[in-house]
């Protein structure tokens, strides 16, 4: 069942899922979300199992120009590498069309010993997001250390998220319909509603995106 979403400026956003390597499986919480929920969608990146990154940055910027505008991403793996490189190359204007993104277990790139599949999405931009933005990480992610991924939330002005001990945070983490992230996804679009209370930069849309809540997901 759907949660009730806040709107941004008056329109309930679309909810777009971007899958990483090899797509997300039927027991994925990305195809859990896109069949229990009717505000979400996913975007046809083409090829996921030789994905090259001018092609899957293409295919995304199609899929957000043609869904109901305001938009906020919800990226998985190497879906969040797609991501940061569209914002870096779309000149999008802050918070529109997409309103904010919810990074989820990004990979390092830029390791020395990084799969061959990943290579053509390297060096991981370092580019501050147009749009509010968490990453979610956790400790024994095999694609991407804590540091790491502490550094590329960093460098896009994102929410850090530790998630504790739960590998890629995929369907083999266990987490199902991870209501933790439904959660996450709820208080990225209350900030991006609301962006009078951090109009001073990145500090204060972090520090909202914070909330206070602490900075481990359990499940």
């Amino acid at each position: 069942m759907a949660l009730t979403l806040s709107e941004l400026g008056g329109r309930t956003p679309t909810i777009l899922t971007i899958p990483g390597l090899g797509g997300s499986g039927p027991a994925h919480w990305q195809t859990l979300w896109e069949q229990g929920r009717t505000d979400t969608i996913r975007a046809d990146l083409g090829c996921l199992t030789s994905p090259r990154r001018n092609a899957w940055v293409t295919r995304l910027d199609q899929s957000i120009r043609t869904a109901r505008a305001p938009v906020i991403l919800a990226a998985h793996g190497l879906g969040c590498l797609a991501v940061a490189w569209w914002a870096m190359l779309a000149g999008q204007t802050w918070g529109w069309p997409v309103a904010g993104a919810l990074l989820v277990a990004p990979p390092d790139v830029d390791r020395n010993d990084v799969r061959p599949e990943l290579r053509d999405f390297g060096p991981s931009p370092r580019v501050m997001l147009p749009f509010p933005a968490i990453v979610v990480a956790s400790s024994d992610d095999p694609y991407a250390n804590p540091q790491r991924a502490f550094d590329m939330a960093r460098d896009w002005g994102a929410h850090f998220i530790d998630a504790g001990s739960s590998g890629h945070l995929n369907a083999a983490s266990g987490i199902g319909w991870w209501s933790e992230g439904q959660h996450l996804l709820d208080r990225l679009i209350g900030v991006a509603a609301n962006p009078a209370p951090h109009a001073g930069g990145p500090a204060d849309i972090i520090a909202a995106l914070a909330d206070g809540s602490g900075s481990v997901i359990h499940h």
